[in-house]
């Protein structure tokens, strides 16, 4: 892979919204506070997951792995947005910018496989309760888990090369916030559409198959649920499927619009936006919907943070 060839310059320029300058304080306040609850969100997931022996479960060992991947893949980017709006030269190393692509893909791939994952486990939770223990053991947790991690960073390799590779003929300013394949794209001098459309097969494979599973699973789930009756347990029930059902719609959505049509038929400014809400928006929302507004989470959170701050020899 000879990502660093002739064409390549030291370093990129993020225009982001430079031509309206007037958006950069409101954008910069929405990105401190989206960044700030993400990583007081998850963390405070993480910790409770850990410390807390009743959350050790499958279901709450996927959260553990969701509030990593969300810490990680916003902060991939956002830090560096920030510090690139309070400057007048908006530049990020080609290095930098490697580093950056890599990350993003492999941690949104790895995302869309263990949203699926854990819409199975919900289902089994659901569909096949007398089994849960059986099916969803240990073994098989580690192994699904690990088969994600690893096919986002093999996805994100593979997407990398093919679009660091491609000839710039010296083009360095990026109309993005931060380094991604479509905005690359455009920076070509010659023809993307082979590489388009290679792109495009591994986007299908990372976004469409897991949220057809997604959307399966909780079609099962839905069917079971109008089963029970009582009105308050369906009412709570799909309180709950509904909320993560938005949530894996706006992430899976907004990834699906900027990864399945070519980069030349974006919208500019929309992409833009776009990115922000599977990039910064999503992560943000997972912690408050998959973990907080859990009954056992909230339980959890009154038996850990008294030991945490109250702790005495």
């Amino acid at each position: 892979m000879n990502w660093a060839n002739e064409s390549s310059p030291r370093e990129f320029i993020l225009l982001a919204f430079s031509d309206k300058p007037w958006l950069q304080t409101p954008l910069f306040v929405l990105l401190l506070i989206s960044y700030t609850v993400t990583v007081c969100g998850n963390v405070s997931i993480m910790m409770l997951c850990v410390l807390d022996p009743k959350l050790h479960t499958p279901m709450y060992f996927f959260l553990t792995n969701l509030s990593i991947l969300d810490l990680c893949y916003t902060t991939s980017t956002v830090p560096h947005m920030l510090v690139n709006i309070c400057r007048n030269k908006k530049t990020i190393s080609y290095g930098g910018c490697v580093a950056q692509l890599i990350i993003f893909l492999a941690l949104g791939a790895t995302e869309c496989l263990l949203l699926a994952v854990m819409s199975f486990d919900r289902y089994v939770a659901v569909c096949r309760p007398l089994h849960y223990i059986v099916v969803m053991n240990r073994w098989l947790c580690l192994r699904v888990v690990a088969f994600s991690w690893l096919t986002g960073f093999s996805n994100s390799v593979l997407q990398s090369s093919l679009t660091l590779n491609m000839p710039r003929c010296g083009h360095q300013e990026v109309d993005h916030f931060f380094c991604e394949v479509p905005a690359l794209l455009k920076l070509s001098c010659a023809d993307t559409k082979p590489i388009e459309a290679e792109l495009f097969f591994f986007s299908v494979l990372i976004l469409l198959i897991p949220v057809t599973l997604i959307f399966i699973s909780y079609g099962f789930i839905a069917h079971a649920v109008l089963r029970i009756r009582s009105a308050e347990g369906r009412r709570k029930a799909f309180g709950t499927c509904g909320s993560h059902m938005v949530v894996v719609s706006l992430f899976f959505g907004t990834g699906i619009y900027m990864y399945l049509q070519p980069p030349s038929s974006t919208s500019k400014d929309w992409g833009k936006m776009v990115s922000l809400f599977y990039g910064i928006v999503t992560p943000m929302l997972n912690p408050l919907i998959y973990s907080l507004r859990n009954k056992d989470m909230k339980e959890a959170f009154k038996r850990v943070m008294p030991r945490i701050f109250f702790y005495k020899k």
